[in-house]
This record gives structure tokens, C-alpha cells and sequence, in this order.
């Protein structure tokens, strides 16, 4: 039974590594679950419980208090540099300390360096014993920490046991994906405030069952302690990490002076913004071990590691008030002012709220002090308030009415809509910038200013209303004159043959998105047949489900709809639909686009692999073929190494569309 039993346990734990570290499974979530519901079974069988066993994840009974724990080496903490300067400076030091040795005779080769991301989470340090994961600790002082072996097992990126059976202390960080705490706080009852508060709460939290809810992750970059091995450098450790089952970045730079430090530096705080993680900052280390060793370390620090700081994606501020904003399709979303507060080199003064619920799950009231966080050059979003009384707080009231028309408000789900869709300002006014756009009927210098300007003036009350604009009328409103007037109408004109996936989506159908109107669009061919499509027609479409589906029926039966595209159509619009394909290099092939690219915009080059026989999607998965990578490529670049996908660059790329 013990011989089958460890079979079982040792297979789940390969597939959980496929799955959870690699990305890339073997099995399917059926197989994987049928294995461990035989696990479940013989455990409780036979009363026997292997040290590595996947069901130790799960979490057991809390703890009545954490036990201290004493490191086997000092885990010592990183100096910090605020500055390129003051990392030139740490350059010279090292420099000068290297030299010195040298003058003294000791052979010590070129200095060499690697760069990492700084990740923001919690210290972890994990103890193995002939194989076996059997202590978890914090950092704590450096020497001693609080051990939280039965919290560390919940990880599923932290393997219980590994092939070296030397005694071993493995240093890493413990962390919450960003996209994991999206999800969790989609349905908590109270939201966490940040990643990084939610990984070192669930660690140190005494139940490990609260622990395993959050699902987090972790990655090692350090062997503190090994015994009976040495390791020549970095990229040495880390293989023997890799080779071990832990997760280890493949992120990690190379470079041999400063001026690779600084590119690498400004590499990987430029792509900061598309991690699914959070990083606040980068190590810069030497990478030769002997020269490590010879350099030693201060009381604090080693000399041979400094950790350049970025500037703060995550501020406190105090919320003044909360304004509601009116969309195209009614819906009210509500809009935060803040005391102004510099955040990543911006002023904020206004952050995102979801809906009201969110602002009662946050626990939200005006002027309490509030977490903003901000990132990829977005408007940022509070994230939770601090936990303090303010005693001049107030209440956020919900709205009755609607902000713009005073109309009655109506609520559907978790958000407010106004309903008054013919005679409400905002929405209208929304309606025709939308429809305008550059993805839509791309109508060149048509701004939300002019669409305002149209509904006070000339009382426009939809879209297809602007088909009916005259020069006379255009040379009425204020600043028209008969250049902008004649510019306008061309535009107009020109307009009226759009591309059918264009025009589906400028009619602003809810959840029809561009790729799934190019999506309708290449299947229907025409707006008559894709008015005309059927439940079962639109939904044998990839990635359109029921509630995209029943989206595009509702719209084509409500009047509304069914006005507006009757009207467009009358007044000469007519959308052509040519699937233009210049050749047949990519078909086939699943293609990624990510970072900046120099030729293309994102949408161009997506435009290019359709026109090439190939699929353009967002997303990198095992399925994925190439990855078009342009300058501050992030976590797409990363999860395609990973995967071990095959990556471009531009030059490369046009070299297989056009095979020369």
C-alpha cells in the first residue's frame, strides 16, 4: 500500500509542479482530481499521512501560536540605492574592492553582474532535511523568525519535497498575483487592500485554512545554507534550484558594466506596469561567488548586492468626495476625488470606484484616509480605506436619481443605470463619441467636446442623426468655420463605407468588444445576416458565449437598436466586408503581441497576422505559436519564455510574412 501510495504522490506532485510552476500540465483537471480523490481514500484508510503529500495543502487546524525559529546562516538585509547615482557609486565601490584584492594577490575574474526583480511580498525561508520540506520561516531579525511550516505547505508553488537530500535553507518570497487578488476580492466580503499585504496576512495568519484561500505563489533566488555543494555563481544556484522544483524568474538580466546595470534597471522598471505581481524595485548583484565571498558584508549588508528602489505604485490620501459618472449605456459609475497626492511621478487627484457595492465592501466614507495604487499609466483605483476613525467622516449616499436628466434610477445587478436612454445628455453624448472613434467608424477629429457641443447646439439625439448635418448648419456652432465644416463632412462620408466589424462595433452593443465584432463580422459577412443570426449561430462562435449571444439578440430586438441600425442604413451607410488576405505565412498560427513596437501599433500588426492566414489573441497560453515582442515587453514576454514559445522581433517577423 506505502509503495502505492508514495506512486500517487509522487505523480500529483509532478503534475501540480506541470501546472502551477511550468505552466504547462500533462493532465487534464479531471485526471488530476480522480488520482487525488484515490489519495484522499487511502490515507484515510490506512491513517497514513507521507510528509509531502499534496493533501497537507489544504490547510489544517489553527495554530495556537507561532513557534520561533532560528535560520541556520543570518539572512542579512539589502542596502539600498534611491538613485542611478548611488548605484554608480556602489559600481565603484565594487570596483575598488576587486581591485584591492587583486593588489593583494588574490585571483578574482572581471566583474560581472545580474539583475533581478525586487519582489514585493513576504520573506520566506524553507528548511529541507533528506529531502524533505520540514520547517517554514519569516525573516524575523535576520536570525530568528516565526516558523510557519503548516501555512507554507498551502502554497502550491513551494514543493514538500525535492530530489537533494543534503540538508538545505532555500531563501525566496512569498507573494499574491495580482490577477488572484482581482478574483478574491471579487467576492470577499471585505477586499484586501494590496498584494502585499495580502500575502504576508494569509502567512502569518494562524489559520492555515485562511492561508490556503488566498492562493499564493512564491519564488526562490537564494540558496542560504547547503550542505556538502558550492556553487561558482548565480546562474549555477538557480539551475540548481530549477532542476530542485522550485520556482524560480527567468527575468533575471546579465551585464557586465554599469551601463548594462542602468539599461537593465530602466528595462525592468519600464515594464513594471504589465507584470501580474508586485515588484518595488531591482537587485543588482555580482554574479561570481568567490568574488562574493571575498567582498563579505558589513554588519547589514553584504557588499555585493544593492536593491535600487522605484518610486511608489501605492499611496495613502483622504477622500474629499464622490461624483457619478454617466456612460453610453446609462450606467452610473462612481468617481472618487482625493486630496492631490504624488504617485509614480503624477499628481492624482481622482481615483476608479467599481459601483456602490464596492464602495460599501471597502468600507468607504468621505473623508477617511483611502489606498490608492496606480499602475501601467492608468487612473488609479482605491484599493481600500486605512484602517482609522476620522471623526468628520460621512457617509457616501447611493443615488436615486440620475446626476445628468434627474431621471429615476434603475438597478440591475450590482450597478445604477438611468434609463431616460433618448433624452439623457451624457448618454447621448457618450453614444456619439463612441461611435466616432478610431475603432469604430473612425470619424478623424470628432472629440467628446464636439459630440457635447452637437447635442446643446443642434440638439443631435443619436448617431445616426450626425449623417443629417449640413455646412450650413456646421457654420452656425461656435469656432466652425468652413475648413473644419467641409473637413467634418468628408469624414462623414467617407465613413459611410466602413468595414462591417467597424460598424458592428460602433453601434455599442454591451459586451461586443473589437475582436468579437471582427469575429461576427468574418462569419456573417453582411449586417443583414448578422441581424438575422440565431441563439445556436452566434454561440458556435469561439469565444462567444450565451451572455455575449443574448447581448447582440437583445439589442436587434429592442427599438433602439433596431432605429439606430435601420437608420444608419437609410442614410446611406454601408458597411463592406472583404477578408483581404496578402498570403498564407502565419496560417494557422496563434500569435501574441506584446510591448511597443516600432513599425506597427498593436492594432496594425494584429491587422497584419489576420491579413497573413493568422489568429491575433491577447493572451499567452500553451496553445499560443509566436510571441511578437516589441520594448517593455512584460508578462507576456515572460510567460512565453516560460513556456518555452518561440519569440520575434519586428525584423524577424517580417521576414516570415514576406519569407525572405
Amino acid at each position: 500500500m506505502n509503495e502505492y501510495m508514495r506512486e500517487l504522490v509522487d505523480k500529483l506532485n509532478r503534475y501540480a509542479h506541470e501546472y502551477y510552476d511550468l505552466d504547462s500540465p500533462s493532465v487534464s483537471d479531471k485526471e488530476y482530481d480522480v488520482l487525488y480523490d484515490e489519495l484522499v481514500k487511502l490515507e484515510k484508510s490506512s491513517g497514513v499521512i507521507l510528509p509531502d503529500s499534496p493533501t497537507h495543502r489544504v490547510g489544517g487546524r489553527p495554530l495556537e501560536r507561532f513557534e520561533p525559529h532560528t535560520h541556520i546562516n543570518r539572512l542579512l538585509s539589502m542596502d539600498k540605492a534611491q538613485s542611478l547615482d548611488e548605484i554608480a557609486e556602489w559600481y565603484n565601490r565594487a570596483e575598488k574592492l576587486r581591485a584591492d584584492g587583486l593588489a593583494s594577490g588574490i585571483k578574482l575574474p572581471p566583474l560581472s553582474f545580474v539583475v533581478e526583480h525586487k519582489f514585493d511580498g513576504l520573506t520566506l525561508c524553507l528548511t529541507y532535511r533528506d529531502g524533505i520540506l520540514v520547517q517554514a520561516a519569516t525573516r524575523g531579525n535576520g536570525v530568528t523568525g516565526e516558523g510557519i511550516l503548516a501555512q507554507a505547505k498551502t502554497v502550491r508553488s513551494i514543493p514538500l519535497s525535492i530530489p537533494f537530500k543534503g540538508l538545505i535553507e532555500v531563501h525566496g518570497e512569498c507573494y499574491m498575483r495580482l490577477s488572484v487578488l482581482e478574483k478574491y476580492n471579487r467576492t470577499a466580503d471585505e477586499p484586501l487592500k494590496n498584494a502585499r499585504n495580502a500575502a504576508a496576512g494569509a502567512l502569518r495568519n494562524l489559520d492555515p485554512q485562511i492561508t490556503a484561500s488566498r492562493h499564493l505563489d512564491a519564488i526562490f533566488y537564494d540558496v542560504n545554507y547547503i550542505e556538502g555543494e558550492r556553487f561558482a555563481n548565480q546562474s549555477e544556484m538557480l539551475s540548481f534550484l530549477k532542476d530542485n522544483g522550485f520556482c524560480v524568474s527567468d527575468t533575471e538580466l546579465y551585464c557586465e558594466d554599469l551601463k548594462g546595470i542602468r539599461s537593465a534597471i530602466n528595462s525592468i522598471e519600464e515594464a513594471r506596469g504589465g507584470l501580474d505581481y508586485l515588484i518595488d524595485g531591482a537587485v543588482v548583484k555580482i554574479s561570481d561567488f568567490e568574488t562574493r565571498s571575498y567582498m563579505g558584508a558589513t554588519e547589514k549588508f553584504p557588499r555585493w548586492a544593492v536593491a535600487y528602489k522605484f518610486e511608489a505604485e501605492e499611496v495613502t490620501t483622504k477622500l474629499k468626495k464622490v461624483t457619478w459618472e454617466v456612460g453610453r449605456t446609462g450606467k452610473l459609475t462612481p468617481l472618487a476625488h482625493v486630496e492631490p497626492v504624488d504617485l509614480a511621478g503624477a499628481t492624482i487627484q481622482r481615483a476608479t470606484l467599481n459601483n456602490y457595492g464596492d464602495i460599501l465592501r471597502k468600507r468607504l466614507k468621505l473623508n477617511s484616509r483611502v489606498w490608492l495604487r496606480r499602475s501601467n499609466e492608468v487612473i488609479p483605483e482605491i484599493t481600500g480605506r486605512v484602517d482609522e476613525f476620522y471623526p468628520d467622516e460621512a457617509e457616501i449616499e447611493k443615488p436615486t436619481v440620475c446626476p445628468c436628466c434627474g431621471h429615476s434610477l434603475e438597478e440591475k445587478g450590482a450597478f445604477l443605470y438611468c434609463p431616460n436612454t433618448r433624452h439623457c445628455l451624457d448618454q447621448i453624448v457618450m453614444r456619439l463619441s463612441h461611435f466616432a472613434s478610431r475603432d469604430a467608424m473612425d470619424i478623424e477629429a470628432f472629440s467628446e467636446k464636439t459630440a457635447r457641443q452637437f447635442c446643446e447646439e443642434l440638439g443631435l439625439g443619436d448617431c445616426d442623426e450626425l449623417y443629417d448635418l449640413t455646412f450650413e448648419r456646421l457654420l452656425s456652432l461656435d469656432r466652425f468655420g468652413e475648413k473644419k465644416a467641409n473637413k467634418l463632412l468628408e469624414e462623414l462620408e467617407k465613413s459611410k463605407h466602413i468595414r462591417l466589424d467597424r460598424f458592428i462595433y460602433a453601434l455599442g452593443i454591451p459586451n461586443v468588444g473589437t475582436k468579437t465584432a471582427r469575429d461576427l463580422a468574418e462569419t456573417f459577412g453582411s449586417v443583414e445576416k448578422f441581424r438575422a443570426a440565431s441563439p445556436l449561430e452566434l454561440t458556435s462562435i469561439g469565444d462567444i458565449g450565451e451572455v455575449v449571444a443574448y447581448s447582440i439578440l437583445d439589442y436587434f430586438a429592442s427599438e433602439e437598436g433596431k432605429r439606430l441600425t435601420d437608420g444608419l442604413l437609410s442614410k446611406g451607410v454601408t458597411p463592406v466586408w472583404e477578408n483581404n488576405k496578402l498570403g498564407s505565412s502565419l496560417s494557422g498560427m496563434t500569435v501574441v503581441v506584446t510591448g511597443t513596437l516600432t513599425d506597427y501599433s498593436r492594432q496594425e500588426a494584429e491587422e497584419t497576422i489576420r491579413q497573413f492566414g493568422g489568429k491575433a489573441v491577447s493572451s499567452v497560453s500553451s496553445k499560443t505559436d509566436l510571441v511578437l515582442a516589441g520594448e517593455n515587453a512584460g508578462s507576456k514576454l515572460e510567460k512565453a519564455r516560460k513556456l518555452g514559445i518561440r519569440i520575434i522581433d519586428e525584423t524577424e517577423f517580417k521576414k516570415i510574412l514576406y519569407k525572405t
